[in-house]
């Protein structure tokens, strides 16, 4: 689906399904220097199964055009621009890593637009180190290859990845060297200096009163679980579901992740 956001074509997967305005609506937020296609098994099992879907590529990435956007106020405030351009009163906010931030921050600024709310591989703050921030604007390949490494639980292939010769390293490597040459702006630079300025945070996840859920890999190095416990302490009522992998958790246990969504999306709706 192509949509105009602010005088530039934004894109979302549907799953391969049309829209269909009697169904729920699930959007699908992804992370930095990433695309839709890091939800490739859940977007498409949730179109299938009852649901819209929305997988979007956020400004500058992917097959979205425009420049980045500079901070997690103004990608929120373009998430529900979307909404409005889809056609889409309230949907459920399915966020990772970055897109958690941004699905938190979107449910701040419209309550009434978020039915729920799905935070994966999330934590607040989300500080990024000024070693990393300076690689990424300097030096995109090498922070592309720092942050592949530790987002991974193993370099070993696993029995739960979601088919026959499918490699989450090097696709996740690959990927966003994609996201870089399509584009040719600092987007990594950009998503992280988002991520490392949001400062609302707190008065985010306080204010939150949707039918909420938090996925954390057990392994993950880039938003490890015990810095969670601030931004699980202000949603109380969120439960908290580890899969055994590390931050790029929907590629390592997309079926356990896929698992946990489904059954969250269909008992709170």
């Amino acid at each position: 689906m192509l949509l105009t956001i602010d005088g530039h074509e934004a894109y979302c997967y549907t799953g391969g399904k049309a829209f269909n305005a009697a169904q729920p609506t699930v959007v699908l937020i992804h992370g930095a220097q990433n695309d839709h296609s890091v939800w490739a098994l859940q977007s498409r099992y949730f179109a299938h199964h009852g649901w819209n879907v929305l997988a979007l590529d956020l400004p500058g990435h992917g097959r979205s055009r425009g420049a980045p956007l500079e901070s997690v106020e103004a990608l929120a405030s373009w998430l529900l621009a979307l909404q409005d351009a889809a056609g889409v009163a309230k949907a459920m906010l399915v966020g990772h890593s970055m897109g958690s931030l941004i699905a938190l921050e979107a449910a701040f600024q419209a309550p009434q637009r978020v039915t729920q709310l799905a935070l994966l591989g999330s934590t607040w703050p989300m500080k990024v180190s000024p070693a990393l921030l300076e690689t990424a604007r300097t030096d995109v390949q090498t922070a592309i290859d720092m942050v592949n490494i530790w987002s991974h639980s193993s370099i070993a292939q696993k029995p739960s990845f979601p088919g026959p010769g499918f490699f989450a390293m090097g696709g996740a490597r690959r990927l966003k060297q994609h996201i870089a040459t399509r584009n040719g702006q600092q987007v990594f630079y950009t998503d992280f200096f988002a991520c490392n300025a949001y400062a609302n945070g707190q008065a985010a996840a306080a204010s939150v009163r949707c039918p909420t859920l938090f996925i954390f890999g057990r392994r993950d190095m880039m938003t490890p679980p015990k810095s969670t416990q601030l931004l699980t302490s202000a949603i109380p009522h969120g439960p908290v579901v580890q899969v055994d992998s590390g931050h790029e958790l929907m590629a390592e246990q997309p079926d356990a992740v896929l698992d946990a969504l489904f059954g969250f999306a269909n008992t709170s709706i």
